[in-house]
């Protein structure tokens, strides 16, 4: 690789760190099958998978203002990048769940929050972005709901009462 190359790979980098979050595993020992399923089910979760020399890496983590991330950078490393922090989290999780070889190092908040294995399985764990949204969307829809069935049966209600008084009068005109 040459010098333009480094430059180019440290800038992509560095943006990567200051705006999202990322996995970083230890790839070693994965076979080219694995490793296409894992780049393959990365891009359907929007998840950026990239492999780069930790030397690089630690020189983006200090472009970016993070600390602490160096601890992680040893041996083969690969990071995982996404906007949403459980989604890269799962794949990753999953990963190591499934093949032995694929190990969790650590991870990334955004906002420079470094998380050891331990911090990312427990983020693994968590529902993801879109069913959380959904989760506070029904959480403020129920109440709504109940307003309007209450308020629909109170004015139900005066209507029968109005439709019943209208009888009355009628059947005391007509008497």
């Amino acid at each position: 690789m040459n010098r333009e190359e480094k430059v180019r790979v440290i800038e992509s980098l560095t943006a990567k760190l200051r705006v999202g979050s990322a996995v970083l595993v230890d790839y070693q020992g994965m076979d080219v099958a694995r490793s296409t399923d894992l780049r393959r089910r990365s891009r359907e979760s929007g998840v950026d998978f990239v492999v780069a020399k930790n030397t690089l890496t630690r020189r983006a983590a200090d472009g970016a203002g993070v600390e602490g991330l160096s601890e992680f950078l040893v041996g083969p490393t690969a990071l995982a990048f996404s906007e949403d922090p459980v989604a890269s989290a799962k794949l990753m999780a999953e990963f190591a769940d499934q093949v032995e070889s694929f190990v969790l190092k650590g991870g990334l908040l955004e906002g420079g929050r470094v998380l050891d294995e331990a911090e990312v399985v427990a983020l693994s764990k968590l529902p993801g972005r879109e069913q959380l949204l959904a989760q506070i969307v029904g959480g403020i829809s129920s109440p709504l709901t109940g307003l309007v069935t209450v308020l629909n049966n109170t004015v139900q209600g005066l209507v029968v009462a109005l439709g019943q008084i209208a009888e009355q009068k009628q059947s005391a005109e007509q008497s």
